[in-house]
């Protein structure tokens, strides 16, 4: 494959170009270890490396052209230099020329927010099946190119990889796509040149300062994908979370609501609970869906009024959000043959532990009893930990906590910290257990008939990093098996 130096610049922000641009190009990189011979590389400033120091490596090996924000001191002759404001959205502006633009030959839908993006994208998946027509999927769990899956290695994968999945999926003949847009993603610009034809924004709470910080700064990483969707794009966002209005205030985009609490352009109602289901209104119309609690609710009534702005026929969509199945991981049921309960989920934030916990407790009464197991994920954000142990005891009869992914952590370090927000008499119905599986078969095994243990923070995951190893552990499979010893 080959394409014209000169037509893959016409979208960027240019500061200068030193050289020609009536030139073949046969690559695009920004790993300078892959450029080739007449190829393009783009040098990134990355959070730990930065790829101009590789300029001079990448112009010896002959490469066609090379994009940075900094021109070297030496110009190598016969190598085009373009200069750009911002190399990394330029990167995402050419690998979107690169594969030939396959965002605008796709609906493509985002979905952001601190929790609900997997199930939000997800459903709406399904939802464009269901409806009749072919769909791929960008998601945390899996990505889908039609119905053939393809691993997922991050929430939003790097822009090569991005509209190279995207250019499958126009390929494959599908005709929307709907994708998690990570806040890392559009800090890094990682969606830069993507036309999407709807956005939405789930909730906000506390996740990923260790990356972004402050608050303040990952709620504007989020607010950036909003402020990028153009004028014939849909924005609709959670009208009952604080930082719902603040997402679209900028936005280009025609601007939806949904909400549980007030009126909006979509309005769902949970009007019955149990553990295997819930029955809703949505714009007042009665539908029984196969999700629990008041956070899929929310999910369900993001992914209804997506639906019908996607442009799926509104009564069908009605019918089919009752044949939608919940992703896995996702508030996930076990029942033992003694009547024993466990909910696996992904729940890793303070708000997230929240919302299961309070579904559970809506579930099973005052008088019932809930067993949390949980932990906190290594290398990650520190300050949420202390707050974790504490949503989680103070809504659970019995507490443990556990290894989630210790990563290059002490495990025994990360529960400490998450000890140090529970008072002596939280202490006193906690208990510390560093092995995770043996954590789940205490939980299992300390329950009465009744009792619901749900076992949070890993939810889909198969593995547990441990000093940068992944090993194979499956919080479902631990689970049946701790069944098997009652």
């Amino acid at each position: 494959m080959t394409v014209k130096l000169s037509s893959l610049l016409k979208d960027l922000d240019i500061v200068g170009i030193v050289g020609e641009t009536d030139k073949n190009i046969t690559s695009l990189e920004s790993d300078s270890r892959k450029v080739e011979k007449d190829g393009l590389f783009v040098a990134v400033k990355g959070v730990t490396n930065d790829g101009h120091k590789y300029i001079p490596v990448v112009a010896s090996a002959h490469v066609g052209a090379i994009v940075c924000e900094e021109l070297p001191s030496t110009l190598v002759k016969g190598v085009t230099y373009v200069q750009v404001p911002d190399s990394a959205e330029a990167l995402g502006r050419l690998a979107s020329a690169w594969y030939g633009y396959p965002s605008r030959q796709l609906k493509l839908v985002g979905v952001t927010g601190t929790n609900g993006k997997t199930t939000t994208a997800t459903l709406l998946y399904e939802m464009a099946k269901l409806e009749g027509y072919k769909a791929g999927l960008l998601s945390t769990v899996c990505n889908y190119v039609g119905d053939r899956a393809v691993p997922a290695t991050h929430t939003t994968p790097d822009p090569l990889s991005l509209n190279s999945l995207l250019a499958e999926m126009v390929a494959a003949g599908c005709d929307y796509a709907f994708m998690e847009v990570s806040s890392h993603s559009t800090a890094q610009k990682r969606v830069a040149g993507l036309h999407f034809t709807g956005g939405i924004f789930t909730n906000l709470t506390r996740d990923h300062l260790d990356y972004h910080g402050t608050v303040e700064n990952y709620m504007n990483a989020k607010k950036a994908f909003f402020d990028m969707l153009p004028p014939t794009a849909f924005a609709l966002t959670n009208a009952d979370d604080k930082c719902g209005a603040y997402m679209v205030q900028n936005t280009r985009a025609k601007v939806y609501t949904y909400s549980l609490r007030s009126d909006a352009d979509f309005r769902g109602k949970v009007l019955e609970t149990r553990l295997d289901g819930t029955l809703m209104l949505l714009n007042g119309r009665e539908v029984e869906v196969r999700f629990t609690g008041r956070f899929n609710a929310y999910n369900l009534t993001d992914v209804y009024g997506a639906s019908i702005l996607s442009g799926f026929d509104p009564e069908e969509v009605l019918v089919n959000m009752s044949r939608l199945v919940p992703v896995a991981g996702r508030f996930q049921p076990f029942l033992s043959a003694d009547g024993v309960a466990a909910i696996v989920d992904y729940a890793h934030t303070p708000d997230a532990l929240v919302n299961v916990l309070d579904t559970i407790r809506e579930i099973v009464g005052n008088d019932g009893e809930i067993i949390t197991v949980v932990g906190a994920g290594g290398n990650r954000d520190h300050g949420k930990r202390p707050m974790m142990a504490q949503e989680s005891v103070c809504r659970s009869d019995y507490l443990i906590l556990t290894s989630d992914n210790p990563r290059n952590e002490v495990p025994e370090e990360i529960i400490a910290d998450m000890r140090a927000g529970l008072s002596s008499e939280e202490l006193k119905r906690t208990e510390c257990v560093t092995d995770r599986r043996e954590a789940i078969r205490k939980a299992v095994l300390r329950a009465k008939p009744g009792t619901v243990v749900l076992v949070a923070g890993k939810g889909h995951e198969t593995y547990q990093e441990v000093n940068g190893v992944r090993h194979h552990f499956d919080d479902r499979e631990e689970v049946k098996e701790a069944f098997k010893l009652r």
